[in-house]
């Protein structure tokens, strides 16, 4: 008696995808905590204070962080939705690279919001 077993297809993107995204979603809670904190300490009243708080050092590398975590994190779960749902490869692949190029144009404005002066 022949046993049909269905041939996992695609990259294999299952477990590392899910454990990424997990992982981006403990920075993105990580830092939203620490800037709850930083709030709850001594909510920034005016627009100067506002940009103090995002000057330092640490705080523009957190914000980054999280910026690319949130990204990321948007990523795994845009493309898992296209893997699933958009059959056609060339309208998939059209998708996804639309995202990819809004993504890193997301990035690059906020990198130039945290470091403008």
């Amino acid at each position: 008696m022949k046993q049909y077993t269905k041939n996992p297809v695609g990259a294999h993107y299952g477990t590392s995808g899910f454990l990424l995204q997990r992982f981006t979603a403990v920075i993105m809670a990580c830092y939203t905590l620490g800037l709850v904190l930083c709030l709850l300490a001594g909510a920034p009243g005016s627009y100067a204070e506002w940009k103090a708080l995002f000057s330092g050092g640490l705080m523009r590398v957190a914000t980054m962080l999280f910026f690319v975590a949130l990204l990321y994190h948007a990523w795994i779960g845009m493309r898992d939705i296209f893997m699933d749902y958009v059959k056609p490869m060339g309208l998939r692949l059209t998708l996804q690279f639309a995202v990819v190029v809004a993504l890193l144009l997301y990035l690059v404005w906020a990198a130039s919001i945290l470091w403008s002066r």
